[in-house]
């Protein structure tokens, strides 16, 4: 017999709502013939669509919320007070502008700087996980019930699976001695890149991600999910933030032979 989820609050199911809209927007525009792909001062790319669901949370939070602050990837930070909300309208834009369904929008809600609550939406795939500070981690994919969501149990890097998003990211953070060093220690090394390595660690499927060069619309909605699911979140430096623009996620089992190995390998 399945686990119900428990009551959401008033910002969990906002949240949601906004989850609602992003989809309802994103999901029409991906693989779309007439895509509008514009370049970036920083060399990544942006779509109309990122604007779109960036633009519709933005008006709906303001509408709804007009005491919360907001950060958002396209449109900025525009803070109001101890709340925020962090939005990645589409995390994953290179696969979503080539056709493959690995990306989502990326909801969370700041309270005196610390994320409480984060939702992931990736409607290509059906996919939708949830978590809010002390309510537990929960995920489901199609038609199914929500499911909780549990990290693994492995305890010992060479039987770990580690994720990372790009080796670039690695080499120009100045660690790349480091990721090789921590492939090398582990049973097997994979990038699977974007949202989707935390998915797999939330669903117990992964036990390792690390990454550099993120911003905090990035990470803001993936440290709820990953600590309520049993997860440890922090920076490469172990301190439990998201605004390093580094972060090592783990099982928790593993956190501290990750954090050393990266430090002592560089």
């Amino acid at each position: 017999m399945s686990t119900p989820p428990p009551a959401i609050s008033g910002d969990l199911a906002f949240a949601l709502t906004l989850a609602e809209i992003a989809d309802g927007i994103s999901l029409p525009r991906f693989r779309a013939a007439d895509l509008r792909v514009e370049a970036k001062p920083d060399r990544s790319f942006v779509t109309d669509a990122d604007h779109a669901v960036e633009q519709a949370l933005r008006r709906h939070i303001e509408s709804h919320r007009p005491d919360d602050g907001f950060l958002g990837e396209e449109t900025g930070r525009h803070d109001k007070g101890r709340r925020r909300w962090i939005i990645d309208p589409i995390d994953g834009t290179s696969n979503f502008l080539r056709g493959v369904s690995n990306w989502a929008t990326l909801i969370a809600l700041e309270v005196d700087d610390v994320p409480v609550l984060g939702v992931i939406s990736a409607p290509a795939v059906e996919g939708r996980w949830w978590a809010e500070n002390g309510a537990g981690a929960w995920g489901r994919t199609g038609g199914e019930e929500p499911h909780p969501l549990r990290v693994s149990g492995v305890s010992r890097l060479e039987h770990a699976s580690l994720s990372f998003q790009s080796i670039e990211q690695w080499e120009q953070s100045g660690h790349l001695r480091s990721l090789l060093t921590l492939s090398r220690s582990v049973w097997q090394d994979r990038a699977y890149g974007d949202m989707w390595s935390y998915v797999l660690l939330v669903e117990g499927q992964l036990d390792i991600v690390a990454e550099f060069g993120l911003e905090s619309y990035d990470l803001a909605a993936l440290a709820p999910i990953v600590r309520e699911a049993g997860g440890r979140f922090t920076d490469v430096a172990d301190s439990p933030t998201t605004e390093d623009g580094s972060v090592v996620a783990t099982n928790g089992l593993l956190h501290s032979a990750v954090i050393s190995t990266i430090r002592d390998a560089r």
